[in-house]
C-alpha cells in the first residue's frame, strides 16, 4: 500500500508509505489519499485525524519525477489504473489534498523529516502540525524554473507572514523546524521520533470536545479567512446559532451542572 490508512480509538492515521523514495507521491498515493480522505470525512466514529510519512527521514519529497511527472507532461501515457484515474478526474488531486470535499474535521499532521515541494503543500490541509526537530521545510520549485503551484502562493502567505512565505518561495532554501515554530507554522516541535506521541497526546485531547462544536471552529475559521471582520463575526453566528440547536450544546451544560464527563454524540 502507497497509503496506510488505519483507525483506532476514534482517530483516523493516514501514513505516507513510500520510504524507499522518500515518500513520494506517485498515482497510486494520490487515489488511496483521495479516497482515505473522503472516508475520514464521512465516518461518524472518526473525531480526528493524524497524518505522517513512513521513516524517520522524509515526510514526503513531493510529486514522484519519474512516475508522476511524465503523465502530466505527456512523456508517457497511464498504464496502470490508478495512473488511468488520476488523468481521466482532474479533481482527485485536489480530493488527494483534502481539498474542495467540506472536510472541516481536525487534521495533525506530524512532520517526521523533510517536507519538501509538494510534500510541504501537503500540509496546508492540517490544522495543526508538530514537527520532529530534525524536520526541514522547503519549496525549492523556482530552482527548477516553475511555480510552487500546489496552493502554496494562496496558503502559505496566509499560514505564516508574507514576507517570510514570499522569501521561501522566490529563493526556494528551506526552513528548519525551529524556524517553522517561529513562524507559527508549527504548533510544536519535539524530539526525533516523538512526533506521532505528541499528535496522538493533542489527537486525546480534541476527540474529548464535542465533535460538532471542533467542527464549527473549522468551519468558521475557513469561511472567514478572506472576508472582512464584519462578515467574520456574521459567519461566527451562523455557525454558533446551528449548533445551539443540537443534542450535543444540551449534553455539554448538563454534564457540568451533574459534575461528569459529557457524552457527545455529534448529533
Amino acid at each position: 500500500m502507497a497509503l496506510i490508512y488505519e483507525k483506532r480509538g476514534g482517530i483516523a492515521y493516514l501514513t505516507l508509505n513510500r520510504p524507499d523514495v522518500h515518500n513520494a507521491l506517485d498515482a497510486e498515493t494520490l487515489v488511496e489519499m483521495a479516497d482515505a480522505w473522503v472516508d475520514y470525512r464521512d465516518d461518524p466514529d472518526l473525531r480526528c485525524a493524524i497524518f505522517t510519512g513512513a521513516g524517520d527521514k522524509t515526510f514526503c519529497s513531493g510529486a514522484d519525477l519519474g512516475k508522476l511527472t511524465p503523465i502530466f507532461t505527456g512523456a508517457r501515457q497511464p498504464e496502470t489504473k490508478s495512473e488511468k484515474q488520476i488523468v481521466s478526474d482532474p479533481t482527485l488531486i485536489h480530493r488527494a489534498g483534502a481539498l474542495d470535499i467540506g472536510l472541516f474535521k481536525p487534521v495533525i499532521a506530524a512532520v517526521n523529516g523533510r517536507a519538501i515541494a509538494g510534500g510541504m503543500e501537503l500540509l496546508f490541509i492540517a490544522d495543526i502540525r508538530v514537527a520532529s526537530e530534525h524536520a526541514t521545510f522547503g519549496l525549492p520549485e523556482v530552482k527548477r524554473g516553475v511555480l510552487p503551484s500546489g496552493g502554496s502562493t494562496a496558503f502559505l502567505p496566509r499560514l505564516i507572514p508574507r514576507a517570510a512565505a514570499v522569501e521561501m518561495m522566490m529563493t526556494g532554501e528551506p526552513i528548519t523546524a525551529a524556524d517553522a515554530l517561529r513562524l507559527g507554522f508549527a504548533n510544536h516541535v519535539t524530539p526525533k521520533g516523538e512526533e506521532v506521541s505528541k499528535a496522538e497526546e493533542i489527537a486525546a485531547k480534541i476527540c474529548k470536545n464535542g465533535p460538532l462544536a471542533v467542527a464549527g471552529v473549522k468551519e468558521s475559521v475557513a469561511r472567514s479567512m478572506a472576508v472582512s471582520p464584519e462578515e467574520a463575526l456574521k459567519i461566527e453566528s451562523e455557525v454558533a446559532d446551528r449548533l445551539f440547536l443540537t443534542e450535543d450544546a444540551r449534553e455539554g451544560p448538563r454534564a457540568f451542572k451533574e459534575k461528569r464527563e459529557p457524552v457527545f454524540k455529534g448529533r
